[in-house]
């Protein structure tokens, strides 16, 4: 079985595939501090309880955008699982796509492997939106290739920002106002549909820049945790695919294991 790991700068996400499926999947916040031990025995124990042994694990594969994490994962799976990961980016890895950038090194590995298994299951053009820390615009070509994006603030850091840098703005949660109006008349209201409704902005807004920058049809994909919030309120979003990322790193490790 595969042990595939998603590192993002909130969220690690680890999945177990046995082939080309599925068999589980945990999240653990990303702590800087957190060892290799607290990572292991804490997926084990999640392991066991739905039916897989640590012995199962035969292979792992990492997507990390948090370089100072990435010994701790290898330990993880060289200590409790006795194999050693691939990393996306290690020399030699072939991706089976071109990453048509200026400096593709730059690219999160995230980003490209998203891209990888969005074209083998929609085909392309494509634009790929993550929902993440960070939201990114990802640009597909109908070969496949990577051919670079957008990236804005992610919407939870937004929020956060606004309650951070002002005296009088509280800390509220992300949520649809749904038919409430647009102009708020409380401080609450004002700020869900300033950042609800501006966020919807800048999804349609950069799509139809892209859209019209490239000149041809496109396919949009969402995928990431707030991914379905969005996609119910703009016709932009055609596709939610919350396991884009893993099934990306399925691919690859496939395709490096023939």
């Amino acid at each position: 079985m595969l042990l595939a790991i998603d590192c993002g700068n909130t969220n690690v996400v680890f999945a177990v595939y046995d082939g080309e499926n599925l068999r589980g999947q945990w999240r653990a916040a990303t702590k800087t501090d957190r060892t290799a031990d607290e990572y292991g025995v804490w997926l084990t124990q999640l392991l066991e309880r739905d039916g897989i042994a640590s012995a199962d694990i035969t292979h792992a594969i990492v997507a990390s955008v948090v370089p100072n994490k990435n010994f701790d994962l290898k330990k993880l799976c060289e200590t409790y699982f006795h194999c050693t990961p691939k990393f996306i980016g290690d020399a030699g890895l072939d991706l089976g796509t071109a990453v048509r950038v200026q400096n593709p090194k730059e690219v999160g590995s995230d980003r490209v492997i998203n891209a990888i298994a969005a074209h083998s299951t929609y085909g392309g053009p494509l634009i790929v939106i993550d929902f993440g820390t960070a939201t990114t615009f990802d640009v597909v070509d109908g070969t496949g290739a990577y051919c670079g994006g957008c990236i804005a603030p992610g919407i939870n850091l937004s929020m956060e920002a606004l309650h951070m840098a002002t005296a009088q703005l509280p800390r509220l949660p992300v949520v649809n106002p749904g038919k409430a109006p647009v102009i708020g008349t409380s401080t609450v209201a004002a700020m869900t549909s300033g950042v609800f409704w501006g966020y919807i902005g800048l999804i349609e807004g950069l799509v139809t820049r892209i859209k019209a920058e490239r000149a041809e049809k496109m396919t949009v994909v969402g995928t990431g945790g707030l991914a379905p919030l969005f996609a119910e309120a703009t016709e932009v979003i055609e596709h939610i695919d919350p396991d884009l990322t893993l099934r990306g790193l399925q691919q690859v490790h496939q395709r490096n294991s023939n």
